[in-house]
């Protein structure tokens, strides 16, 4: 009798390891994400159901294809059949043709994951749905998580990953990779859904390894394979040395216990040096630009200030507020606004980064960093009664448990010391982009 236990471990590695091959196969044979999505699934609850009982297929990932193909070609002749426009001879012949199909105009996109991206990221879909849509394809993340990458309800996103179905289902837009000359008109939207697999690799997790790492790594990969598709691309190139220099750190990021280590005290040595340097190569490469590709090249410039510094009291703290101020220039955006506050409140004091977080609860109101941001300050600031309070407020919003585990023994340090002020940038970045990492 197989042992349950090794076939409930098989399913949650198939899940990991096959997920997103196998649906971009699914995809790119029968060209309905709607029913491939929903046909992947039932073959993972099927794996779940006969694996313990049958044993672990010898190849997994062609166990699940098998499965789902099934389920789509059933799903595709009972839709046909119940429009009753066709003889059910005829229905058969077509869905044995689709299953037969071996065609890909998607071939001189050599990698099967890089290619569902691109079809993923359709013009015809709002840029947010594109966005979403790859991220739950792609890297099969959960709703809840795309929309805490994306700063909005869950609730939110359900409703847009929905409406990006139906209306890829009703429409008849070809989900299928681009033409050659083409592939140029979706790459600001690829680079960011790249940036943000990488994002969603350092959102810490309640699994045994609360970092994955391993979803970095394929994000680089990523990159880097669209750097050799379409090469010398200033969007690309910034991307590929932000990542190689966040990505450096990574052993760094928790202790022996899974806890979060924040920057300042990570041990440097554990710093991996030749990404290091190659990022710096690689940033040296990229002038200064406009859009996307400035935003990832200024902050590629904070995560340079950061891996170049030889300590943490080393760090130019004036500078890395600056690139942040002109980062915010360019987007707006009330996440840099956060990550300037921490770089202002290292290089004028708490009072200062203070000051910036003014209207930031109401344009992030359900991210927990902007009242965990101000309770550190609070903190070293000398006002610990207050930055209780902010801690209180934080712990009210976040829920990822190893970041709460961080926040309630900050709340408890606070309480016990009377404020105590923590170590230089123990405020932290915001999480919401890979420049807000520990």
């Amino acid at each position: 009798m197989p042992d349950r236990a090794d076939a409930a471990d098989a399913v949650d590695r198939a899940w990991r390891t096959h997920w997103s091959p196998v649906l971009g196969l699914l995809i790119g044979q029968f060209g309905r994400p709607d029913l491939a999505e929903d046909a992947l699934a039932d073959a993972f609850v099927a794996a779940a159901r006969r694996w313990p009982a049958d044993g672990v297929p010898s190849s997994p990932g062609a166990w699940l294809l098998t499965a789902a193909r099934r389920r789509v070609l059933d799903r595709l002749r009972a839709e046909a059949v119940h429009r009753r426009k066709e003889p059910l001879m005829v229905v058969d012949e077509r869905t044995r043709a689709l299953a037969a199909e071996t065609t890909d105009p998607g071939a001189h996109v050599g990698d099967d994951r890089l290619r569902l991206v691109f079809a993923c990221c359709h013009p015809a879909l709002a840029p947010e749905a594109r966005i979403a849509l790859t991220l739950r394809f792609v890297a099969g993340l959960p709703t809840a998580e795309i929309a805490r990458l994306l700063l909005v309800q869950e609730p939110t996103m359900a409703a847009r990953l929905t409406r990006a179905k139906k209306r890829l289902a009703a429409s008849g837009i070809p989900f299928a990779t681009p033409p050659p000359e083409r592939l140029d008109d979706r790459l600001d939207v690829v680079a960011t859904v790249l940036y943000l697999v990488f994002t969603a690799a350092y959102h810490p997790t309640d699994e045994p390894d609360p970092l994955r790492t391993a979803l970095g790594d394929e994000a680089i990969r990523l990159v880097r394979v669209l750097d050799g598709l379409l090469p010398g691309r200033p969007v690309v190139r910034a991307l590929l040395a932000l990542l190689l220099l966040q990505h450096s750190r990574r052993d760094a990021r928790l202790d022996d216990t899974g806890a979060l280590v924040l920057l300042p005290d990570q041990d440097r040595r554990r710093w991996h040096a030749d990404e290091i340097a190659e990022g710096l190569a690689v940033l040296r490469s990229v002038r200064p630009s406009t859009g996307q590709a400035e935003e990832y090249r200024l902050q590629a410039l904070v995560a340079a200030e950061h891996t170049t510094a030889p300590a943490a009291d080393a760090t130019r703290w004036t500078v890395v507020a600056d690139l942040y101020g002109r980062l915010e220039d360019l987007t707006g955006s009330p996440v840099v606004r956060l990550a300037r506050a921490v770089a202002v409140a290292e290089a004028e004091g708490p009072e200062a980064g203070l000051a910036l977080l003014d209207g930031l609860d109401a344009a992030l109101p359900t991210h927990h960093r902007v009242p965990s941001v101000r309770a550190e300050l609070l903190a070293r600031a000398g006002r610990p009664a207050e930055a209780a309070v902010s801690f209180r407020a934080a712990l009210a919003l976040v829920h990822n448990p190893v970041e709460r585990r961080h926040l309630e023994g900050r709340l408890a340090a606070t309480e016990l010391t009377g404020g105590a002020a923590g170590p230089p940038g123990a405020a932290r970045c915001p999480r919401g982009r890979p420049d807000g990492q520990p």
